[in-house]
This record gives structure tokens, sequence and C-alpha cells, in this order.
């Protein structure tokens, strides 16, 4: 299994899953041609795809997944509660498929794991995927840590974790009272340290990758994103992955 991102920020979100026989997309906050562009940069198209899973309404995440499922006709996973938000004055959608928050369920070799997560959207879920061999867990908008979480994340063998912000970066940063609240609060999205503290929760002795995602491009910096989560592990700066908004990151390997 590997596993690969199209670019992960506000401006946009799509993670690529690759199980050999079954590629997966997990949100896709592009549009379709630069979707597809960004495929052809990780040397994937569009008809490779078995599926695009979304994990929630909002549009940095769900802003192109119906115009490029429908191009491609490709099917859509998605809550009962995210569909009934993202589908709104959308016409001829796809084929959407409705799935349980707490209920796994298998997309060709890929056995997929939902869980839900405190966020402000309508029914918002995260995604663990199992090929038999190997788990990646997949953690990218969530304001706090549940006991579900950290049983669902407990051994992965790569993890790509939200690492939004900087506490200190958010409190001196222009945005409005109201925003830093929404943005810190218990259903915004991970502080550094709040990743950190999940890490030191799960056993990561299998983990091969680790990699901080949907970094606030005015609240946060790779640097201290990267030393807050080598700190938890007790390892070397450096060997952190950070996804960013223009590349995202490069096939990771699980072996």
């Amino acid at each position: 299994m590997r596993f690969a991102s199209l670019g992960s920020g506000s401006q946009g979100n799509a993670l690529i899953v690759d199980a050999g026989d079954t590629k997966v997309m997990v949100d896709c906050g592009f549009s379709t041609r630069m979707a597809t562009a960004r495929l052809a940069r990780l040397g994937a198209a569009p008809d490779e795809l078995a599926a695009v899973l979304v994990t929630h309404e909002h549009g940095d995440h769900v802003g192109g997944v119906f115009a490029f499922a429908r191009r491609h006709r490709l099917p859509v996973y998605l809550t009962h509660g995210t569909h009934a938000v993202a589908s709104r004055g959308v016409a001829a959608l796809p084929d959407c498929r409705l799935i349980d928050g707490h209920t796994p369920f298998a997309i060709g070799k890929l056995e997929v794991t939902p869980f839900p997560v405190p966020h402000d959207a309508r029914e918002p879920v995260q995604y663990a995927f199992a090929d038999g061999q190997h788990r990646l867990g997949v953690l990218t908008d969530t304001g706090s840590i549940t006991p579900h979480i950290v049983d669902v994340l407990r051994a992965c063998d790569a993890l790509v974790l939200e690492c939004n912000h900087d506490h200190a970066l958010l409190a001196a940063s222009r945005y409005p009272a109201a925003l830093k609240q929404r943005i810190g609060g218990r259903f915004g999205h991970l502080e550094n340290g709040q990743a950190a503290m999940l890490l030191r929760q799960v056993d990561t002795a299998r983990l091969q990758h680790l990699v901080a995602a949907h970094l606030s491009h005015e609240n946060n910096r790779p640097d201290l994103a990267a030393r807050a989560l080598a700190s938890a592990l007790g390892c070397r700066d450096e060997w952190i992955g950070v996804a960013d908004q223009e590349g995202g990151f490069g096939w990771r390997q699980l072996r």
C-alpha cells in the first residue's frame, strides 16, 4: 500500500490511497482540471480510481468532488449528513453511496474504516485504510481528540495527521476573535501540541511514515509542526513529513 497527497491546506485537499488494484481518492477540493493535472504529477490518472471518499462538506474538501466524480463516473462515499448539505444545488449527482460513520466497508482490496470526529460540519468523518498487511490512518479536520479516535488510530503503519496551527501564532494573528475561537475550539482544527498529544496515546512501534497535514499558511510553520511531532516520537525533526498546499507530498510506500 502507498499514499500521496495532491495538496493539503485551506485552499484544497485531496489524498490518494493505492493498494495495487484499488486506488481511492479522499476528498477533492480542486477543480477537475487541477485534480487531473496533480494526479498526472504522481503518475496516476482519474480512470485508475475506484471511488472518491468524502470527509465532510467544507469547500476545501468537497468543492471539486461531484464534478470530478460525474466526469469520470466514480462512486462517491459519504455520510448522510454530509450528503444532505453538500448535495444542495448540485445537479445530476453522481453515484452517491451513503455510509455509517461507525461501520467499516470494503472497496476492492481496501478495508475502509470511517470514524466520527468533532468538527463544525454536519456529520464529519475521517478514515483509516487497511490492505490486510498495513494500516494507514488519516486525521485532518478535528478540533479535539476523542477516545474513539485514539482507538481507531491505535496501531498504524502510517499517519497523516492534522497540525493546523500553532497556539501562539494563532493568538497573535490578525484573525477576528470569533474566527480564532472557531479554529482553536473543540470543533475546529488540531493545534501542533494536540497532534503531539495524540501520538503519545497511540502505539507508534510500527510507524513507517508520519506526515503533518492541513497546516495553516497564516498560523503555523512547517518547522513548528515537525518539531512538535518529533518531540512526541523522540525522533529527528527531519523524519517528519510535511504536506503543503501546492505540492501535497509524493508517494510514500508501506513495506
